[in-house]
């Protein structure tokens, strides 16, 4: 892998953590976050110039469907429920 692909590679994969750290949803950042690094890992061992630069352009069409998610969930986002005992009126 050349070294520009390489420091490419690498802010990519930074940068999709980090937007995946912005889901409010535990449930949805914690997948997202499994999910970057098991991709990344799975294809740490590519050496094919052509591969290598389809699997950047798949992850960063990834990227913006991240980022478009958590400004979703960010604009639907609700109240935590209140719960009141009784005596506290």
């Amino acid at each position: 892998m050349a070294s520009s692909s390489r420091a490419q590679v690498l802010n990519l994969y930074k940068v999709l953590l980090r937007e995946s750290q912005k889901f409010n949803s535990y449930n949805y950042r914690t997948y997202a976050i499994r999910r970057v690094r098991d991709a990344f890992k799975e294809k740490k061992n590519v050496d094919d110039f052509h591969e290598i630069q389809s699997l950047i352009y798949r992850a960063k069409e990834n990227l913006q469907m991240v980022q478009r998610q958590v400004t979703i969930g960010q604009l639907y986002t609700t109240d935590k429920l209140i719960i009141e005992s009784p005596g506290t009126q």
